[in-house]
């Protein structure tokens, strides 16, 4: 079976590094045959990656990563063959970005009530455009810089990951709501990174509410949660797919992992994309 599709990656119209071309560079240089971009909330760098796509042979899947909370932590559902040019769907998109950058006030005060001398400002100037669509590794790249911690997994275990010292999870749409946009846009709704939320049964309740698949191979899934969520999509006929959730690189490593090494086989791309012609 051939596993030639990294269905998660990001770019720099979100909180990746690398212009939506040079992700599909990377796949083209990775032997990839499909790639999707999948930015948190918005998708403003599929355009220049289907461009890029075309003229390297490269199938790109437009794609998104929704941010919703469920239990009281962030849960990420990942919609493939979505609409991006539906205006409708875009305006869906801009609210959910409102609320990241209330997110960001919130943990850059209680950053501050730390005796942190960070600024909204400071990590704003990170990213260009007007889209308030700045991430937490923005903010860890930030706390580098200042010497408050030394890497980007020092930043997330101390501050800015869950139960850590800054963490913050303002109201948001729940993971149902995020499945149900996608779906009723006509997209394919698949539960990103399931492995990070140490919450099986929210796991097997959003299975139950109607997901279309689980994201199997993610560099934050263990062999053992794998073996479980493979079982689950087996019995629930889900799509099982994988992908790198490459951001680029903080400093001289790939975060999370490069590009190409987490992937799908093509049997994953054939049926997202057949769900979703049902759909429109």
């Amino acid at each position: 079976m051939n596993q030639r599709a990294d269905l998660h990656t990001h770019t720099k119209a979100s909180d990746g590094t690398c212009d939506p071309a040079e992700n599909v560079r990377l796949a083209k240089e990775a032997g990839l045959q499909a790639l999707a971009i999948t930015d948190h909330d918005t998708v403003a760098g599929i355009p220049e990656a289907l461009a890029a796509g075309k003229e390297l042979g490269i199938e790109v899947i437009p794609g998104v990563e929704v941010s919703s909370v469920g239990r009281g932590q962030d849960i990420h559902v990942l919609g493939y063959y979505i609409p991006y040019e539906d205006s409708s769907f875009q305006e869906r998109l801009v609210g959910l970005r409102e609320t990241r950058h209330e997110r960001n006030q919130l943990l850059i005060a209680k950053l501050q009530e730390l005796g942190i001398p960070i600024t909204l400002e400071n990590v704003y100037r990170r990213k260009q455009g007007t889209d308030k669509n700045i991430g937490r590794p923005h903010i860890a790249e930030e706390l580098i810089e200042l010497g408050i911690v030394a890497t980007m997994e020092e930043a997330f275990e101390k501050f800015l990951g869950k139960g850590a010292a800054a963490y913050v999870n303002p109201p948001r749409i729940t993971p149902q709501e995020a499945i149900r946009l996608i779906q009723d846009a006509g997209g394919v709704a698949v539960l990103a990174h399931p492995g990070l939320y140490d919450d099986d049964e929210l796991v097997q309740e959003l299975i139950a509410f109607g997901l279309d698949g689980i994201e199997v191979n993610h560099p934050d899934n263990t062999e053992e949660q794998r073996k479980v969520y493979r079982s689950w999509a087996q019995e629930n006929d889900l799509v099982m797919t994988g992908g790198s959730d490459f951001h680029g690189w903080r400093g001289e490593e790939p975060f999370h992992a490069m590009l190409g090494l987490h992937t799908a086989p093509d049997e994953a791309v054939e049926r997202l994309r057949a769900i979703a012609a049902k759909r429109k």
